[in-house]
């Protein structure tokens, strides 16, 4: 039994942002039932599959969950999921607040049937800028959150987007945080609230909390931006046969790893003794290490630093990094044999609890895979169901 044992969550989100925050509250033990559009989640059709709609960027975010297809366009459908919401705790959906009042779904209509219940939605912009009416995806409020900028500034000839769905992920454990302080305050007041995720506001502010820098002060300082972090020279370092990710940060670190390769002299150069000698010549500093790595392998590089205590990891590939010793130590890929897809390998919740373990319930659902059983739960007689399955109100497997 997780954390979140006894919580139903009624889950409208799809494709990345939405989901990911709900399956973590599956992870944790909440009832997630997945309520997807006839046509299903368009994140069902995305990358290598064995079979139709269970692609494995689906899987890979959709676990302990039920799924139920509902047309929310037919009044019965609309209908139908103010039911399912009357003994819910909490409505998660990501799309513009004004496709919620269209479905007649808004806070106001869903409030009024359940008022304990705590309505999130997942949205690009704050309903209060000229913004609110915009589309976004991750895309889009990587560029305007500076991020594609990060890379212009730091060296790359174009801006350009971090090539993982980073606004999707983050602003999906920003929501995955309300959500749970949302639940939490319902103890005290007994009364469910309105919470409101924007990515593009989100974004920003995780971004600048490192990028602000002299801009935080008025009159600014400098133009922005951490310098070690946009240094053109910080990156993976090449080593003899590879590469591999270190950073020698402290000065502890600077002087155990330079007395380590035999030149401890070095710490008496201000670019390379001090915490803010470095900051000053990061770029420098960064090109010299470049060129010193790539006389030793990464074998050899690690084994040094780790037994001098400096940070150092390997740097993966995608298939590499499902050999490395430590994540296979602890059990994080798991080889799980799903009920239609077969054997598949499953990334563990990384979360541990003492008293209330953290153990994913079931892998992805298959569309529509457990419509009837929702229904039944929410008191519909077999004939009801039946009838609304004639009528393609509802969709089941």
């Amino acid at each position: 039994m997780g954390p979140l044992a006894g919580l139903k969550v009624i889950d409208l989100t799809s494709v990345v942002m939405g989901p990911y925050a709900t399956q973590f509250l599956g992870d944790f033990g909440a009832d997630v039932i997945k309520v997807e559009a006839p046509a299903g989640d368009l994140v069902r059709g995305i990358g290598p599959a064995l079979h139709d709609g269970m692609g494995p960027m689906f899987l890979n975010s959709n676990r302990s969950k039920r799924s139920i297809a509902i047309n929310l366009k037919a009044p019965e459908g609309r209908a139908l999921l103010l039911r399912l919401c009357k003994d819910a705790d909490v409505l998660v959906y990501n799309v513009r607040p004004a496709a919620m009042n269209r479905l007649g779904l808004s806070w106001d209509e869903v409030s009024a049937v359940n008022p304990r219940l705590i309505y999130a939605g997942l949205y690009g912009y704050g309903q209060d800028g000229p913004y609110a009416a915009r589309p976004a995806y991750d895309d889009l409020i990587q560029g305007g959150a500076t991020v594609a900028h990060l890379f212009q500034v730091s060296g790359s000839p174009e801006p350009r987007y971090i090539p993982t769905a980073v606004a999707d992920r983050v602003v999906g454990l920003m929501a995955l945080s309300a959500i749970l302080a949302a639940v939490v305050a319902r103890q005290t007041t007994g009364k469910g609230q309105r919470v409101d995720v924007p990515m593009f506001e989100s974004m920003v502010g995780f971004v600048l909390s490192d990028h602000l820098s002299g801009l935080t002060y008025d009159p600014p300082l400098d133009r922005g931006g951490y310098p070690r972090q946009l240094a053109p020279n910080r990156r993976p370092l090449k080593t003899a046969d590879g590469h591999v990710c270190a950073l020698i940060y402290t000065d502890d670190h600077w002087r155990r790893f330079l007395t380590a390769i035999g030149e401890p002299e070095r710490m008496d150069d201000p670019r390379f003794g001090t915490f803010s000698g470095r900051n000053r010549n990061y770029d420098m500093v960064y090109g010299w290490l470049l060129e010193k790595f790539e006389s030793r392998t990464s074998e050899q590089w690690i084994a040094l630093l780790d037994s001098i205590d400096v940070p150092v990891m390997a740097m993966h590939t995608f298939e590499s990094v499902l050999e490395d010793p430590h994540l296979k130590a602890v059990n994080f890929f798991q080889h799980v044999t799903h009920p239609t897809e077969g054997p598949l390998v499953s990334m563990a919740n990384p979360v541990r609890m003492s008293a209330t373990p953290v153990e994913p319930p079931r892998l992805a659902p298959n569309f529509a895979e457990h419509t009837q059983d929702v229904l039944r739960e929410a008191g519909l007689t077999q004939p009801e169901i039946d009838a609304l399955l004639r009528d393609k109100v509802v969709m089941a497997r």
